[in-house]
């Protein structure tokens, strides 16, 4: 290296030092990009910028300033939030002073899926409050400082206890919130006083709005289906009790006045009743995709003007678990928030099943021995519709070698004159050929409403049987990576489930008239199906379906043993030889004259 190359070098390293400390950003610049980069970072957070002391002695006041109080409810825009608690026997309530609302509900003794604590809501996933117009102002009392009136409190037993929650516009103008707990109860009442306020009142203004919010946290393993058992109810002032779509985002406004709003979740509701009712409320439901929550719920509604000098509102909220017994209890339509399915299903899990499953929920037996004896009783009540129907098979599996001897005899090339025979023959045998299949339709609305009613049952949720270690939803010894977001579990119950019911398909084929192909192989499909689409269900409802299933298959070989196809053939011929065997109705005397016509009709279109 010469001495130019070295003299270069030095150069180059002077200009850099004298570089690094002729542009070195001072102090002032440093502290203005750090807040820069601060404020971007809150922002993609956001959250709100953090500034520095002397910024917020200067930008937040800690009390309010002249030109603060000078403002409507201009004291209340700012303070310190503080909270409260309200407990008895069932619920703690925290109250918090901001908005003088709800601020979180805890239910006592429940668990989530996970063991932690049921909080039906918490902190801002709850909103409340009234908003009307005032000169000058826009109130919206969510956002306001109430001042509490007394302290937390904690009752029992029949005692109730009340805490006043004040917003104060001057020390005879006001609004209180009373919020008044009984010892066991699951109802917060509120009775909303305005005082002096009627002279504030914008003369625009005739209504006041209520405007109530309300986030869902998860609290079951199946977030999919506790999604798509929750929405928002409502009941009339008619008595209807109606609600938004279950499984899709809706948006309403309703007509009529309403007596009160639920947010219901799949286990738990929250009820909102007004004692004046709410007119043109507007509900509106939306899913949430994150994880830990499960639906928005918002609901406004208008109440009367405050143009008295006291105008008053009297609410009431309902925090509690959608338990048939409990809400029934309630009273005003509470318990229609439980899905019992609609028609017949919906009276026989009324007035049937929930009476039965009450009264042996009184012994307090696990409910796996509940369910249990529930299905044997209602298999011995179905008995006789189920051995009428093995009769009609076992004639019908009797006369399967004359209906041969009668289709090798006509042929399939005259499906008319075929079935022409075969109704003669039923008609001499005395065969109903329905009678198989009427027994069974009239069980169908049983099994569907048990569809309804166990994935709809609190009672079984968090219980344990056998493996299961919650009935409410699906048990799950086998998880693996989702396939194409379908299927990610297997569940044991449903597997039983299935297993006996193609036993019990294929017991029924070997034993019955021999239907066609095509039958067998859909009686063998179904079941598949019903695995796919019951898998994600709760295992009390596949419990169920397997221990019925397996009483149904144990009924048919027990009958199959006691059912004699040659007396059953001995009484078929006797039948023949009677002569009102040869007496046919009007009705089936129409039947066998249009079969005549389609038959005529067929053989000159085969002429032409």
């Amino acid at each position: 290296m010469d001495r130019n190359n070295i003299l270069g070098f030095v150069l180059i390293f002077g200009i850099l030092i004298g570089s690094f400390y002729l542009l070195k950003p001072s102090e002032d610049e440093i502290k203005k990009e750090q807040q820069l980069q601060d404020s971007i970072k809150h922002a993609q957070n956001g959250t709100a910028p953090v500034a520095d002391s002397m910024k917020t002695a200067q930008l937040v006041p800690q009390t309010p300033d002249s030109v603060l109080l000078t403002q409507p409810f201009g004291a209340a825009s700012v303070g310190q939030e503080q909270d409260l608690i309200l407990e008895n026997e069932r619920l703690i309530v925290k109250l918090t002073n901001k908005g003088g609302r709800v601020k979180s509900v805890e239910l006592k003794g429940e668990k989530n899926f996970d063991g932690t604590k049921v909080v039906l809501f918490d902190g801002n996933d709850n909103r409340f409050g009234l908003e009307f117009n005032i000169p000058g102002k826009a109130v919206k009392t969510n956002d306001l400082y109430f001042q509490a009136q007394g302290t937390g409190f904690s009752v029992t037993g029949k005692d109730s206890k009340s805490l006043t929650m004040r917003l104060s516009y001057a020390a005879d103008k006001y609004i209180d919130y009373i919020y008044t707990l009984a010892g066991n109860d699951y109802n917060l009442k509120l009775d909303v006083k305005a005082v002096g306020l009627n002279d504030l009142m914008d003369v625009k203004s005739q209504t006041v709005l209520l405007n109530w919010q309300s986030t869902l946290l998860q609290k079951e393993r199946n977030v999919k289906s506790e999604r798509e058992k929750s929405a928002i109810y409502y009941r009339d002032e008619e008595g209807s009790v109606d609600h938004l779509s279950e499984t899709s985002d809706k948006e309403e406004t309703l007509e009529k006045k309403v007596n009160w709003i639920g947010f219901k979740q799949h286990f738990f509701s929250t009820v909102l009743t007004s004692k004046e009712g709410l007119s043109n409320s507007k509900l509106k439901s939306t899913f949430m995709t994150q994880d830990g929550y499960v639906k928005n719920y918002q609901a406004t509604a208008e109440l009367p003007a405050l143009n008295q000098p006291n105008t008053q509102y009297s609410f009431s909220f309902f925090f509690g678990p959608n338990k048939y017994k409990t809400l029934k209890a309630e009273g005003n339509g509470f318990d229609k928030i439980i899905n019992m399915g609609w028609g017949p299903m919906s009276w026989i899990n009324k007035f049937i099943t929930v009476p039965i499953f009450d009264f042996l929920d009184g012994f307090n037996m696990n409910y796996g021995i509940v369910i249990l004896i529930l299905t044997l009783f209602l298999k011995l009540l179905m008995f006789p519709l189920t051995y009428k129907s093995y009769q009609s098979m076992g004639k019908m599996r009797v006369l399967k070698p004359q209906l041969d001897e009668i289709k090798a005899k006509v042929g399939d090339d005259n499906p008319m004159l075929l079935q022409q025979e075969q109704m003669k023959l039923y008609k001499q045998a005395g065969v109903n050929p329905l009678g198989g299949c009427l027994p069974l339709l009239l069980q169908m609305p049983f099994t569907l409403a048990f569809f309804f009613f166990f994935p709809n049952l609190f009672e079984l949720r968090g219980e344990s049987f056998l493996w299961v270690k919650d009935l409410s939803t699906y048990d799950a010894p086998i998880t693996f990576p989702s396939i194409f977001g379908f299927i990610d579990h297997i569940s044991l119950m449903c597997v039983l489930m299935t297993i006996t019911t193609l036993l019990t398909t294929w017991y029924n084929n070997a034993t019955s008239a021999g239907a066609n192909n095509q039958m067998k192989y859909i009686g063998y499909f179904m079941p598949l199906i019903f695995f796919f689409v019951l898998n994600s269900f709760p295992a009390g409802l596949n419990y169920y379906y397997f221990l019925s299933a397996v009483l149904t298959f144990l009924t048919q070989v027990l009958i199959r043993q006691f059912v004699n196809d040659d007396k059953i053939l001995a009484k078929i011929e006797a039948h023949k030889k009677k002569p009102e065997s040869e007496k046919k109705s009007s009705f089936q005397k129409k039947m066998e004259d249009m079969m005549r016509a389609q038959q005529a009709a067929q053989q000159n279109k085969n002429k032409k």
